[in-house]
């Protein structure tokens, strides 16, 4: 386990990042805020799904997810219509209008995103994705840990990190479509 030091730094890594994330947020329309993306992003990548496993992949509640797939409906994105082997449920899947603004989306994150790092080599960029999808597998792992691991009152100061490193990479970013 690293020093607490390094986690220390990794801290103010993660809040300096968020300017990254906001400058990201700035390029992307008005009509099209973070989660219309994701929702946009998800569907792309994944395809036709249900809301309930949209909320999953999102990891927000289902009230959240609901709020992003009416604003993106309204706008013509994407179209709900009835699950067949369940007539409760809703199958949700991106309209041409949605796949185009999805392309969009992509080209102009992609463009952001070699300019900003033109000065990194094709390596450095394999490994920053690696590394920041193996932090958010990391994440998801966690939730399938007992969340006693985590209780300060039952370990002291010191949270346990998780038993085993997950492998699986997964990342769930508004950026990237495939």
């Amino acid at each position: 386990m690293a020093e607490q030091a390094r986690y220390e730094e990794l801290i103010r890594q993660f809040s300096a990042f968020g300017a990254v994330k906001r400058e990201i947020g700035r390029m992307m329309p008005s009509e099209c805020p973070a989660g219309s993306a994701a929702v946009l992003t998800l569907l792309g990548r994944y395809g036709d799904m249900r809301m309930s496993k949209l909320s999953e992949l999102l990891a927000v509640d289902m009230s959240v997810t609901s709020r992003h797939v009416a604003h993106v409906a309204e706008r013509g994105w994407i179209e709900r219509s009835p699950d067949p082997a369940d007539k409760r449920s809703r199958i949700l899947r991106l309209t041409p209008a949605g796949q185009a603004l999805l392309d969009q989306l992509s080209r102009r994150t992609c463009l952001m995103l070699a300019e900003r790092l033109s000065d990194w080599s094709d390596d450095e960029v394999i490994q920053l994705t690696a590394l920041m999808a193996r932090l958010r597998a990391s994440f998801d792992d966690s939730r399938s840990h007992d969340a006693r691991a985590y209780d300060t009152r039952a370990h002291g100061p010191e949270p346990r990190p998780p038993v085993s490193p997950v492998l699986e990479q997964i990342t769930r970013t508004p950026a990237t479509t495939q």
